[in-house]
């Protein structure tokens, strides 16, 4: 059975998958996401009936609209769309092999952050979230769609592409790693300081995942699983 990816060449590492200008354009795009997802959230924080469907499908459109646009970008510099998601799967081992190595890594990851939001009193300080999990079955159903959404879209730009490209600014594998992390802890800014230096910790063990596997799919599997499990396990105590 397959073990372990092979290990990319220094070339490979720092190969970059589009242009700078574009990568500024995501970059920009990612900071009006920030911005404007902190203030829905304010809103919604403090709203009595917060429409959060609407929200879903605002990020839902917004989060496909970044892939398009990484996806669109690597094929029009001319490389291959693998350079970001890595090879297809060739065979049901390999599936169930990610797979495996998902859960392995959700299991290790939920440990670390828990013993990590502990240091940083992520509990006592941590903004009230309740607006933004679902409640209905309509809302479930929806988080359910969103949670899909975030595991493949955010594993492909932050992991998948944005690394890559620090990585080739940098010539510096762990730098690339670091400076994605920080990207997308900051892409969750409106859950409070704390949880972005949080979330930025779990981006760059994700970030270790990607780079070892020379993939993002086992990423995607168990960032999606986590997303679906936190809202879904929510509505289902609320009931």
């Amino acid at each position: 059975m397959e073990t372990s990816a092979p290990a990319p060449s220094a070339s490979d590492c720092y190969r970059q998958a589009a242009g700078p200008l574009h990568t500024i354009c995501l970059l920009a795009l990612l900071g009006a996401w920030t911005i404007l997802g902190r203030m829905i959230a304010d809103h919604m924080r403090a709203a009595a009936n917060p429409h959060r469907l609407r929200f879903y499908l605002l990020t839902l459109f917004f989060e496909w609209l970044l892939f398009i646009f990484v996806v669109v970008g690597v094929r029009r510099s001319g490389a291959p769309v693998r350079l970001v998601l890595g090879d297809r799967w060739q065979s049901v081992r390999q599936v169930v092999w990610d797979i495996g190595i998902a859960a392995a890594f959700w299991i290790v990851s939920a440990v670390l952050l828990l013993i990590l939001g502990w240091l940083l009193g992520v509990a006592e300080h941590r903004p009230n979230m309740e607006f933004i999990l679902p409640h209905s079955g309509a809302e479930i159903t929806v988080w359910i769609a969103l949670s899909i959404t975030a595991g493949i879209c955010e594993e492909t730009v932050f992991r998948g592409y944005l690394q890559r490209q620090f990585m080739a600014l940098t010539k510096s594998v762990p730098a690339g790693i670091l400076l994605s992390a920080a990207a997308f802890g900051t892409a969750h800014a409106y859950q409070g300081f704390r949880m972005v230096i949080l979330i930025g910790l779990y981006g760059a063990m994700f970030g270790i995942l990607a780079h070892w596997r020379t993939s993002v799919r086992p990423g995607m599997i168990a960032h999606a699983w986590q997303d679906y499990l936190s809202g879904v396990l929510a509505g289902l105590v609320r009931h």
